[in-house]
């Protein structure tokens, strides 16, 4: 986070937008809806964000 604003970022292989946004929150990663960018955030400890990532590339 920078500041007081996350930098949310999205894939590269999204396209069109149509998918979902991760910013560092602190001490969770926030993960949101990319079209929705005001709809509610889930937060994610990193490990377990680490988990999905690893088990999403196999």
């Amino acid at each position: 986070m920078v500041g007081r604003f996350p930098q949310w970022r999205t894939s590269s292989y999204s396209g069109g937008g149509d998918c979902v946004e991760v910013a560092s929150l602190g001490n969770v990663i926030g993960v949101r809806d990319a079209k929705v960018v005001d709809s509610p955030t889930i937060a994610v400890p990193p490990a377990a964000w680490a988990h999905l990532i690893a088990r999403a590339e196999h």
